[in-house]
């Protein structure tokens, strides 16, 4: 009988998280799964056995019975190759997955063939950004009638903990230049460049965003039909965030692709707790209403990036485990709304302002 939950990256950062939130709903039916069968069962220990670990090293050949038992996986490692997700969806497994990688997401996009033959799904954009954002996207478009543009602001708190997967794609993107859709034409940025302000609320105030790889920018472009989309990051500390930015200009991360340095970087960046333990989202959307140019804005605070990651990962969890007939490869906001996820996310306020009034 397929009842079990796969966490594949269970005793990492953000793949305890869930494990602990799944064990809770589900115990005994959740397993940490990792190559290290030591980090498996030190981590299930601490879980009054609500969790089960598993060693497993998806780059080699499977066991023939892996899937015999599973019902749903949920990845929270970055893959090279689509091997181990075709091997689920073969299985009839459904699968989530919270990589921001989009150059990986549209690869499992192009097997929806491969999925609906099998009768699988797989849901994808599940996290902080991509995930609470697209929800974002779509709860704020739906005030306008006609959208235009999206722009997407993510603050992350360097006091926060990040895990190393996290640390380690950020730092290997910071040097990318990759394209994005402007007027449905696309257009090649480079990351860390174009900033532009947007103001987050009293408690933060003003912050200026670079642009930056998240994947919900590719991807919301498709499934909300916008013709711009734009995503930037930025630092709760001015100051981090402009000693990043140096880091940038001087020609510091181009070493990066010497595994020593990267690896150095990595590390000091771990131990980086010079701000605050928060994270911010904050949308401004541009379009129109009764034919009048207005601008929509919404913004989320929350603490620990990590936390909310796995909290929206379970929930989706929670609705694949009873979900029956679902087939297809799906970005969350595709299947979801942003009060699916209420109340563990407060419900966001928008607030709609005519171009022609605005401050």
């Amino acid at each position: 009988m397929k009842e079990h939950i796969l966490v594949v990256g269970g005793y990492g950062h953000v793949g305890q998280q869930i494990c602990r939130k799944l064990g809770n709903i589900y115990p005994g039916k959740v397993i940490a799964a990792g190559r290290s069968s030591n980090k498996a069962v030190e981590f299930c220990d601490t879980t009054n056995g609500t969790v089960i670990p598993l060693e497993l090293d998806i780059t080699k050949p499977l066991p023939t019975d892996l899937f015999d038992t599973i019902k749903l996986v949920v990845m929270c490692l970055d893959q090279k190759d689509t091997n181990f997700v075709r091997a689920c969806f073969s299985n009839q497994v459904y699968y989530i997955d919270i990589s921001a990688d989009y150059s990986f997401l549209r690869e499992i996009e192009s097997l929806e063939a491969v999925v609906d033959n099998h009768g699988a799904a797989a849901v994808l954009s599940v996290g902080l950004a991509p995930g609470l954002t697209n929800l974002l996207a779509s709860h704020v478009k739906s005030y306008l009638d006609y959208t235009e543009e999206i722009d997407i602001y993510v603050m992350l708190g360097l006091g926060d903990q990040h895990g190393t997967a996290a640390i380690e794609w950020t730092i290997d993107n910071v040097n990318k230049k990759f394209h994005i859709y402007s007027n449905r034409e696309m257009m090649k940025v480079e990351a860390l460049s174009d900033g532009k302000k947007t103001y987050f609320g009293k408690e933060i105030g003003k912050r200026t965003g670079y642009r930056f790889n998240f994947s919900d920018q590719h991807s919301l472009s498709r499934t909300l039909q916008v013709p711009t989309v734009s995503t930037r990051i930025c630092f709760d500390s001015s100051f981090n965030m402009n000693i990043f930015l140096l880091l940038k200009r001087i020609g510091i991360f181009h070493f990066i692709k010497y595994r020593f340095f990267r690896k150095i970087m990595v590390g000091l960046f771990s131990k980086i707790r010079s701000g605050k333990e928060i994270y911010a989202l904050k949308l401004d959307v541009f379009g129109k209403i009764g034919g009048k140019k207005v601008i929509a804005e919404c913004d989320i605070h929350g603490r620990k990036e990590a936390s909310i990651t796995a909290t929206i990962a379970a929930r989706v969890c929670e609705k694949l485990y009873t979900a029956k007939g679902l087939k297809g490869v799906y970005h969350l906001e595709e299947l979801f709304d942003i009060s699916s996820f209420y109340p563990d996310i407060t419900a966001p306020k928008v607030r709609i302002t005519e171009v022609s009034k605005r401050n």
